[in-house]
């Protein structure tokens, strides 16, 4: 004859289990981006409905976590990336180029942040680039410089940071951007060598 609270044991431990798993599976959703519907772009990523009003609970979790406010989407829009062109995770004792082109937008920045958003200690103190402050060549296209060292022209530094993410933030770019976006139209991110 079978224990009745064997029963009410085993019930017990599925909610408990169910629980659990829940609660993994929704901080691993929040720690991985923003929940769903990125917009992949090359080694660049973007989460567009973290602005609007049909953003999922996922992304919302994400942010409140965070401490950030997002873009509104009419704003702009924030894309990040946390490896080169080629696919190799962005490392602090490697060397990078980045170049044109940058989509269209009224104004845009572009600079290094821990993984987690926040930005990089570093000797130049200098966190990011606009569009406005840019060096560029004759023609109007320029370069930009990932490096420890010290370099000519456009330069960020990764200070002492072992892992990085690039964020390119885009101000007032066209409504209907991300359904005629491609790869083409973004900065391509050129690992030069490691230390």
């Amino acid at each position: 004859m079978r224990d009745p609270y064997d029963r009410y044991q085993r019930a017990f431990l599925t909610m408990v289990s169910g629980l659990a798993l829940g609660f993994l599976a929704t901080a691993a959703a929040i720690d991985n981006g923003y929940g769903f519907g990125a917009l992949r772009v090359g080694p660049w990523v973007a989460w567009p409905q973290t602005g609007g009003l049909d953003i999922d609970p996922y992304a919302r979790a994400a942010l409140a976590r965070r401490g950030e406010a997002p873009l509104g989407r009419d704003e702009g829009l924030t894309f990040v990336a946390s490896v080169d062109s080629q696919g190799g995770a962005l490392r602090g004792r490697c060397e990078y180029r980045l170049s044109e082109p940058i989509p269209a937008a009224r104004f845009w920045t572009i600079g290094l942040a821990s993984p987690s958003g926040r930005p990089l200690a570093n000797p130049s103190e200098r966190y990011v680039f606009t569009s406005d402050e840019v060096l560029r060549r004759e023609g109007g296209a320029f370069e930009l410089a990932v490096a420890r060292q010290a370099r000519a022209g456009n330069w960020l530094s990764p200070g002492d940071a072992d892992a990085f993410v690039i964020v390119l933030r885009l101000y007032e770019p066209p409504l209907d951007m991300p359904s005629r976006i491609a790869s083409s139209g973004f900065p391509s991110i050129v690992r030069l060598g490691c230390a």
